[in-house]
């Protein structure tokens, strides 16, 4: 069994990429931020989704010596020209207060016609080998922002965004839908699943172990 090292601490994120690695490298058992040593984790200081995914990379293997992958992701609002973008998991002050952050957003977006409440996630997920190779995966997924939060799934933007890509009539939240149908069209399962046989590829030829 390979390890890879998800360079984040959220559960739900590990088992999202274990199941979408599942299909291309089904020897590999991905670890999160508690099973490796602990090590100071960088602050996300770079202007980009791509800058700060491979920040935290880089410092993952660093710390770990496994084949590392992060992401960076966030919500960019049409109204809000892009924002929050980089700054989603801190739009409110308070880092990955989802609670905060959604009202904040609802608060901001109070006056704006529903025409006008288009927004779209975007995620970049960057992949750093032991032997200094790096490579970045991008997804995005269009939507809009409903008025006030459904569902009780998944996390951060998600009750508050209605995702386009949905059967015709279907109107459900991001934290309205299985894990499954949500990895099938969000913008961090596309970056995934655009990276996972870029992994599997470069596991096979040169397979990553812990220091």
């Amino acid at each position: 069994m390979t390890r890879v090292f998800l360079a984040s601490r959220s559960p739900k994120k590990v088992a999202e990429l274990e199941r979408i690695l599942r299909d291309v490298q089904p020897d590999v058992e991905v670890v999160g931020l508690g099973a490796v040593a602990p090590y100071d984790e960088p602050a996300e200081t770079e202007p980009t989704f791509e800058g700060n995914a491979l920040l935290k990379a880089r410092v993952g293997l660093a710390a770990s010596g496994l084949a590392t992958l992060a992401d960076d992701s966030g919500l960019c609002v049409d109204a809000l020209n892009g924002m929050p973008g980089v700054l989603s998991a801190r739009w409110s002050g308070t880092a990955k207060d989802d609670a905060a952050n959604n009202a904040l957003l609802l608060a901001q977006l109070r006056d704006t016609p529903a025409q006008r409440r288009g927004a779209e996630f975007r995620c970049a997920v960057a992949l750093c080998m032991p032997d200094g190779q790096e490579e970045i995966a991008r997804g995005v997924m269009r939507g809009r922002i409903v008025e006030e939060p459904r569902g009780s799934t998944g996390f951060g933007y998600d009750p508050i965004f209605v995702p386009n890509a949905q059967p015709q009539g279907e109107q459900f939240t991001n934290a309205e839908l299985s894990a499954e149908a949500k990895d099938a069209i969000s913008h961090r399962g596309k970056s995934l699943r655009a990276i996972a046989p870029v992994l599997a590829r470069l596991l096979t030829a040169a397979p990553s172990r812990p220091r």
